[in-house]
């Protein structure tokens, strides 16, 4: 496949910060519970901001992203497109 073969998809998902949340822990297949048990973090809570019923954070996005082994911006930005000049 030649590099003009490829074209950028024109459709763009928007994902909330709680979908963010749920996208990355079923990825790498933990329930709340389990992820729970690794933040200290109750289920209820996890459920709350999975559900955008809760705002997620700063400590809580930090403890999330530590056990999901993500940066926390992935979670809190979930929106943000990175070009290649700022991904430098």
């Amino acid at each position: 496949m030649k590099t003009k073969d490829v074209r950028p998809a024109k459709a763009r998902v928007v994902v909330s910060v709680g979908e963010s949340v749920r996208i990355v822990r079923e990825l790498q297949g933990l329930t709340q519970s389990e992820l729970a048990r690794r933040t200290k973090i109750p289920q209820s809570t996890i459920s709350a901001i999975e559900n955008d019923t809760i705002n997620l954070g700063v400590e809580r996005a930090k403890a999330l992203a530590r056990a999901l082994r993500c940066h926390p911006a992935v979670l809190v930005f979930p929106g943000w497109e990175v070009t290649k000049r700022s991904a430098a």
